[in-house]
């Protein structure tokens, strides 16, 4: 810790950003409490004065005056009369004491391998670049460019969620309930958009699609379940399915869907995606819908549906939600608000019986116990205000203008490779020629600034085809699609074999 400090110094401890879009006072008052809890500045420093300050970082006197004020009242600072401000001796001691042979307690040598359960970073799993953003073609699935979110909609929803009421109720331990608002509203402006219509006492608000399939794999799965799967299908998924069963199955597909055969009537649960097959983007014919709700009926099968995107990517031109047919109760549908509002909200929610969803509250409540009641009231507005319907509408007008511009710049670039005929939402399944191997070529095209989702991860195994991969379109946006795929296929070209190498081959 340093007991005097220079004007540079100041300086570059609290570097101040004039260009960027958080308030000075913010900045100078998260920037000195973070040097104080790393404990970069002693407390035997005396800051500098309000007009000293000012000068060094270019900011008004009152902004530093109001910042050191809240940092008083914060605890970080003490003011010495006569003095100036210095930092809070408290604050310092916990720092010590908590930084005192951290090293020592980092240090371990047990065998952690050999205690865990299941080696879950084992699994295979899709992976994304966290800095994808950096990346001038970033065609990957489940992100999303700034210029398709609803900012000004969103502010407004955010600061009715943070009032003074709104707030006090968000400090409430809320034990396994959730927000009264978002269940009437998926109740009675969302799930019957889907065809789905459900009680209160039906639906579960989840952290997420996934969150909700975790629960019921959990609740519902054992070890001598038969579990099946699509293939290709949703990695995550199975590979929680494995978590509790020793019998995941691959479940076959083909341009209509999920193929209801043998396979899938000697299951106990059978997981599907059928409104957009992840990740063909297929759907399920009306031929096949009927034959699997027939085919659980008759052989005691739990149908699992993941509704993830459907509505978010198609809007009105998807199909009803499988639940829609369900007249048994042997459905258990999922949905996702992430996938349409945003992929950080991390809000999904199951409909199913009464019973279930209260075995699965129950459940809830051990793990999380609920979402965050603040998030939860916030898209109760939302949906409540009328963002939801119109943003729903604006998001599929967007993804079937990219759609039409990536599939126009395949078929002018990579003619031989194979992109879907139909609108598939937020994204294209490619299958590529049989001397392709996708994950390298992922491998390459990063290093053209171009992202792309291999395919081989979907698929269960043992014989696993390489040359497929996925291109998504909502993190791009419409007006440099091309120049992205004209970049991919000079990657494709350099990786093409000879034609000697061809024929050799043949």
């Amino acid at each position: 810790m340093n007991d005097s400090l220079g004007q540079g110094a100041w300086q570059s401890l609290l570097g101040i950003n004039h260009a960027g879009g958080i308030g000075l006072q913010l900045q100078l008052r998260t920037a000195l409490s973070a040097a104080i809890a790393d404990g970069r500045v002693s407390c035997l420093t005396p800051l500098p004065s309000s007009r000293s300050l000012s000068r060094m970082l270019a900011i008004s006197r009152t902004t530093v005056s109001l910042a050191y004020q809240q940092l008083v009242d914060d605890g970080y600072l003490v003011s010495r009369e006569r003095q100036g401000y210095f930092v809070n001796p408290e604050m310092t001691a916990s720092v010590t004491s908590a930084g005192e042979g951290a090293e020592c307690r980092l240090k371990s040598e047990i065998d952690w391998g050999r205690r865990l359960k299941i080696p879950i970073r084992g699994q295979r799993n899709i992976r994304k670049p966290h800095d994808w953003r950096r990346y001038p073609f970033p065609f990957i699935y489940g992100q999303r460019d700034p210029t398709l979110l609803a900012i000004s909609a969103w502010r407004e929803c955010w600061r009715e969620a943070q009032s003074v009421r709104s707030i006090a109720n968000a400090g409430c331990d809320m034990l396994d309930q959730d927000d009264s608002g978002l269940v009437e509203h998926l109740r009675s402006r969302v799930l019957p958009r889907r065809g789905v219509w459900a009680k209160p006492e039906n639906i579960l608000i989840t952290l997420g699609a996934q969150n909700a399939l975790a629960l019921l794999a959990r609740l519902l799965i054992d070890r001598s379940h038969v579990v099946g799967v699509e293939d290709p299908g949703y990695p995550d998924a199975r590979n929680m399915f494995q978590l509790e069963s020793d019998h995941v199955v691959p479940l076959q597909i083909d341009q209509d869907g999920l193929i209801v055969d043998d396979a899938v009537t000697a299951c106990d649960y059978v997981f599907v995606t059928p409104n957009l097959q992840s990740p063909t983007g297929v759907k399920l014919s009306q031929e096949r819908r009927r034959a699997l709700l027939e085919a659980a009926a008759s052989h005691d099968i739990i149908i699992i549906e993941d509704d993830y995107a459907s509505e978010g990517a198609l809007g009105d031109q998807g199909m009803p939600a499988l639940k829609s047919e369900d007249e048994a109760g042997r459905v258990l549908y999922c949905g996702s608000l992430s996938k349409s509002l945003g992929p950080g909200l991390r809000l999904g929610y199951l409909v199913a019986d009464a019973e279930i969803i209260e075995q699965t509250r129950a459940l809830r409540r051990l793990m999380v116990r609920h979402p965050p009641p603040l998030i939860q009231h916030a898209v109760a507005l939302f949906i409540e205000y009328g963002h939801y319907d119109s943003y729903v509408k604006r998001l599929s007008t967007a993804y079937r203008e990219r759609w039409q511009v990536m599939t126009g710049a395949l078929g002018a670039h990579l003619p031989d490779f194979s992109p879907p005929s139909k609108f598939s939402g937020s994204a294209c399944w490619i299958e590529g020629p049989d001397w392709l191997n996708a994950d390298l070529l992922a491998v390459e095209a990063a290093n053209k600034g171009v992202l792309i989702e291999p395919g081989s991860v979907h698929y269960a195994g043992p014989d696993i085809p390489y040359a497929n991969f996925r291109l998504g379109f909502a993190a791009t946006e419409a007006e440099t699609i091309e120049k992205g795929v004209a970049t991919l296929a000079k990657v494709v070209d350099q990786l093409r074999p000879s034609r000697r190498a061809v024929r050799a081959a043949s």
